[in-house]
């Protein structure tokens, strides 16, 4: 599946735009609020690695301090950083109607991939080995498969999708947002400039083992009956206006061949963010009534 220098373009420029975030009704640990964001001091990474934390509006009173909590992962898009989530939505007023944990890493613009040619550049292992461990010990957190979700826009929502069909033991539910399912397809000479010579680096040859394990449309088509049974409920959304809309009628035509539970919204809208601050808000009802 090849894709224009201009759709490239617009990956790129995904995380531009966007408006301030709103007054947070439940307690935010946020650079703009506490000072620093919290940081883990990641082996894989070789460097310290960001990220917030929303919890609920109860989570420090004393008649609940046993409470455990169900938690949401939130990955940001290309170019984009930890903190978009909170600053360029209102996700800390929708945050305090659910129960909840939600957790921003930190992506780079690693495709959430372990790099074939960058040692410290190991975002999948990262996330799932070390970010994950660390949310558990330092939160109050139901650690069960069924209280775990993760979700993302662009470049996250494909990372998310990833995520649930590598690691099913781990997520009850995945989501993405405009994402860029076809990243593992992306390379230089498919026209995809820069941002396909990066993910060159990363996932290495498009014929190689590495580019194999990164395909999610791959994984789903070799996906046995019962591998499918493990699966984690994925959601997805585009809007109709968005470059990527195609990418995503794609997947769920694959999802759906290989009946594969899930849910398809396709709305009104492009690839930014008012379309994906609305598109959160949508989510987090979902991810409550699953993870509830």
């Amino acid at each position: 599946m090849k894709r224009t220098s201009f759709l490239f373009l617009l990956l790129f420029l995904l995380a531009l735009g966007g408006y301030s975030q709103q007054n947070a009704t439940v307690q935010t640990i946020d650079p703009r609020v506490a000072g620093t964001p919290l940081e883990l001091e990641s082996r894989l990474m070789g460097r310290k690695m960001p990220y917030l934390v929303v919890v609920p509006e109860k989570y420090n009173l004393k008649e609940e301090s046993g409470r455990v909590y169900p938690v949401i992962y939130l990955l940001h898009g290309l170019t984009g950083r930890f903190d978009n989530w909170l600053s360029r939505t209102a996700l800390a007023k929708y945050a305090a109607g659910h129960d909840a944990i939600i957790v921003t890493p930190e992506g780079g613009n690693g495709w959430y991939s372990d790099s074939l040619s960058k040692e410290n550049d190991k975002y999948e292992s990262y996330i799932i080995k070390e970010l994950i461990p660390e949310i558990d010990k330092k939160f109050r957190t139901d650690k069960r498969r069924e209280h775990r979700a993760i979700a993302g826009l662009s470049m996250g929502g494909y990372g998310a999708i990833k995520f649930g069909l590598k690691y099913p033991e781990m997520f009850v539910l995945v989501g993405s947002f405009s994402g860029a399912l076809s990243a593992a397809e992306f390379t230089e000479r498919s026209r995809a400039g820069a941002i396909g010579r990066s993910i060159d680096e990363i996932m290495g040859p498009i014929d190689g083992e590495l580019r194999k394990a990164n395909d999610i449309f791959d994984i789903v088509r070799r996906a046995t009956p019962e591998k499918i049974k493990t699966l984690p409920f994925i959601y997805l959304d585009c809007g109709t206006e968005d470059f990527l809309v195609q990418n995503n009628r794609d997947f769920v035509t694959l999802l759906t061949e290989k009946k594969i539970p899930h849910e398809y919204r396709q709305l009104p809208g492009a690839h930014n963010w008012p379309y994906w601050d609305k598109q959160v808000k949508e989510f987090l009802q979902v991810a409550g009534r699953m993870l509830r």
